[in-house]
């Protein structure tokens, strides 16, 4: 009998798992997944966030600077590599955090799509995005459907929705929203399984927000309208093993980390460090080197959230793929 995502957060990870790279704690190979291209090369701007939701997984608030403020220098250094290694990278991602209290934002965005990338910016929408909403208008301007913005809105009602982001967040996420689609930005929005609603009931309740709002996104597309699995460390889930793709309907090409990698940098380090994906932004076992020609290896799948999201829930943070 399955049970529902309320219940599952009750059911405590086992200490025994995830705990050796390479063999799982039933004593099997750990799933690992190869590099084969870079495809979408993410960049943390920083964990500091204008909200502290009650699940981020990358613990985001006002006061978490464990991940500090990329340059747009440092950005640049990245792109320069890129270039240099003949990837076939197709797109560059800003999470953080919120990546609009970046001071360096828009310079970064600027040199992305300046090298004829596609940028896909996450962000909740809300002030910190709207005070740089002159400059951002002129990118959009300038490059068009090049630049998309990915809002986060965690439920199509008001009071889940602040029950994850906190009161009064709603409304301005919103207007946000509003101002993006007025303005003829490519837009997507991102909401979450955390309440239990299936897939079409969230669906079909984004749609009416929407139509109500004037926003065109076709709730129905995945990619405009992404419903991420939920990730929670502290929660049991299986263990991949390399014997799990063949009774998977998955295959580990699919997995993020076969394409994306993504740059952080950590409060006192010297130099930025890169990681495999988006998802862990502070588990030092999966530091790949400060460069990114270091990154061209095997990535094994040690950490719940390797089984929950990208496995077990098929999710991607990158357009690309």
């Amino acid at each position: 009998m399955s049970i529902s995502a309320a219940e599952e957060r009750l059911v405590p990870l086992d200490p025994v798992k995830f705990v050796d790279s390479d063999i799982t704690a039933g004593g099997e190979q750990r799933a690992a997944v190869d590099f084969m291209a870079l495809r979408t090369l993410w960049f943390n701007t920083g964990s500091l966030c204008n909200l502290a939701c009650e699940h981020c997984y990358i613990e985001s608030s006002p006061s978490n600077d464990r991940l500090v403020y990329l340059s747009s220098s440092e950005v640049r250094t990245y792109l320069e590599e890129v270039a240099a290694l003949d990837w076939p990278t197709e797109e560059i991602g800003f999470t953080g955090g919120e990546p609009f209290m970046n001071p360096e934002i828009i310079t970064m965005i600027s040199d992305s799509l300046g090298r004829g990338l596609r940028v896909l910016v996450l962000t909740n929408a809300m002030r910190p995005m709207m005070k740089l909403a002159e400059p951002l208008l002129a990118l959009c301007q300038r490059y068009g459907r090049a630049l998309t913005l990915r809002v986060s809105l965690d439920h199509y009602t008001r009071t889940l929705h602040e029950a994850e982001r906190g009161p009064h967040s709603w409304a301005p996420t919103l207007k946000g929203l509003r101002w993006l689609a007025a303005n003829d930005f490519a837009i997507n929005v991102a909401g979450r399984t955390l309440w239990g609603d299936n897939d079409e009931q969230l669906r079909r309740g984004y749609a009416a927000i929407f139509a109500e709002h004037g926003i065109p996104i076709d709730a129905f597309d995945p990619v405009a309208l992404v419903i991420f699995p939920e990730m929670d460390a502290r929660v049991d889930v299986p263990e991949i093993t390399s014997a799990c793709w063949g009774l998977l309907d998955n295959e580990p090409d699919a997995m993020m980390c076969a394409t994306s990698r993504m740059i952080v940098k950590r409060k006192g380090a010297s130099a930025p460090t890169v990681l495999p994906c988006t998802l862990l932004p502070y588990d030092p076992q999966f530091e790949l080197g400060e460069h990114l020609a270091d990154a061209d290896r095997s990535v094994r799948l040690n950490h719940p959230h390797c089984a929950k999201f990208c496995v077990l829930g098929g999710g991607s943070c990158s357009v690309a793929g």
